[in-house]
């Protein structure tokens, strides 16, 4: 854990390959939706609409980020699966936080998309080979290869982490 509000479960930290840790992180992606609609559990609107923490997100923008965040994701692996170390798509991901589906369609939409995705993606990538988590993709902005099992950890960290911001702001205003 970490005093800083925005890496409340510390900043990701690649983990070398191995068959616990491939566990650990397939469950956090395929229990991701469950546990950030249990975070979000009861919140009314104005309670969605405070951020995290001054200058961060609101509760909502969250909820949405990791819906597109992971959608993004998801392309990824599969990306990664089928083509031999293609580049990546970044994308503004501040820029789509302020766009309007963001403010007007409500939080459950993006949970719903969530559960779908999450299904998708684990089954898609849970029986892969050892050798096949070592392919993998460049992203452009870092400006490095990423391997899938690179991605893995951090996309598993990601859902925790903006969990973990919404848990957190809970905790701090007695929610």
């Amino acid at each position: 854990m970490s005093n800083d509000p925005r890496y409340p479960i510390g900043k990701y930290e690649p983990q070398a390959f191995s068959a616990a840790q491939k566990k650990a992180w397939l469950s956090d992606i395929q229990f991701l939706p469950e546990e950030l609609e249990k975070a979000i559990l009861n919140l009314d609107a104005k309670q969605l609409q405070t951020p995290y923490r001054d200058g961060g997100w609101t509760v909502q923008q969250l909820v949405h980020h990791v819906a597109d965040s992971h959608l993004n994701a998801y392309t990824r692996f599969k990306l990664g699966l089928t083509e031999t170390n293609p580049t990546i798509r970044p994308y503004e991901e501040k820029e789509w936080a302020l766009l309007a589906d963001v403010e007007t369609i409500p939080v459950n939409v993006s949970i719903t998309l969530l559960h779908a995705l999450h299904r998708r993606w684990h089954a898609a990538v849970k029986d892969i080979t050892d050798e096949q988590w070592q392919r993998t993709v460049v992203h452009p902005d870092h400006g490095r290869q990423m391997t899938l099992w690179f991605l893995l950890g951090m996309y598993a960290w990601h859902g925790k982490h903006h969990t973990a911001h919404i848990t957190t702001l809970r905790e701090n205003k007695g929610w």
